[in-house]
């Protein structure tokens, strides 16, 4: 099992100077966000060819590694010219995989949940082209559901991961969109199965709270989705019970800290995630040895 570190809150730092930073926060591993310098999100990704291999070189002498590299593009639409770009820089960030040596990349269905069908449509065309790539280059895909993408609940995700039915495809748990998913942490969990092989960790209040009344948005009735990339313990997820379930299927894959909102406590705040996920494995992978 590996703990990585998602630097979204160190984005202002400069690239080559991350592999350093991670490693002072005792960070042995790290997840590539969506970054301006890097590969953002909707767009083309920005690195050269020199850069990565000086990335790289950074990475090596830091002693961290890259857990897998996280693109977020229009590849289920929500139109056909926003799709064949989102291919086309799906296919660069691939290539930027690639050159640094990682076997795993993560995203999100995307798409419009008010057109599931369309986007759908959409995605299986991009998969089409794409996944016939990672199965050449031996690089692996985490799906996850993302609240206001097409696929927003945890069990048709994992039906449409197993649809896919490519042993490059795999099953990501955002443990902060848990209520988003349909506040089943268990449940989903187990019927991912062996399918499950990254978790996001961090913690959200639960939106639907109070009558609906944690969150006030207006107008009444709209449909943004609310919610938050918190420190353990600050909202209302049940992480006991998730890593129970985890356990529960023999779990042997990437638990990233992936808090976002605290930038002047990045450091910090990561620190101490650490540390939780740490006693949270101690706990529930008595058998497990972390570094």
């Amino acid at each position: 099992m590996r703990i990585a570190l998602d630097p979204q809150m160190l984005r202002t730092t400069p690239l080559l100077e991350l592999p350093d930073v991670v490693a002072s926060m005792g960070y042995e591993w790290i997840e590539l966000s969506p970054r301006e310098d890097l590969v953002p999100f909707f767009k083309h990704p920005r690195i050269d060819t020199a850069t990565v291999r000086a990335f790289k070189s950074r990475l090596a002498d830091a002693g961290v590694g890259i857990t897998s590299v996280l693109p977020v593009m229009r590849w289920s639409g929500p139109g056909e010219v926003e799709r064949q770009a989102a291919v086309r820089y799906w296919k660069r960030a691939l290539e930027i995989c690639v050159e640094l040596g990682v076997d795993t990349m993560n995203s999100e269905f995307n798409g419009r949940p008010e057109a599931p069908e369309l986007a759908e449509a959409m995605f299986w065309r991009s998969m089409e082209e794409l996944l016939p790539l990672f199965e050449r280059e031996g690089v692996k895909l985490a799906l996850e559901p993302h609240p206001d993408d097409f696929i927003e609940l945890g069990h048709p995700a994992i039906d449409m991961v197993r649809g896919i039915d490519s042993p490059c495809v795999s099953f990501l748990y955002c443990l902060p969109h848990t209520f988003h998913q349909g506040d089943d942490a268990p449940g989903i969990i187990a019927h991912a199965g062996d399918l499950l092989t990254h978790v996001h960790v961090a913690d959200s209040m639960d939106h639907r709270a109070s009558d609906g009344l944690r969150y006030i948005t207006n107008p009444p009735g709209n449909t943004t989705r609310v919610h938050q990339h918190m420190e353990i313990g600050r909202g209302d997820v049940d992480f006991d019970e998730a890593f129970a379930a985890l356990a529960g299927i023999g779990f042997d894959g990437v638990l990233t800290t992936c808090v976002f909102g605290w930038d002047e406590q990045a450091r910090e705040a990561g620190t101490r995630m650490l540390q939780a996920i740490r006693e949270l494995v101690t706990k529930h992978f008595p058998d497990t040895p972390l570094p």
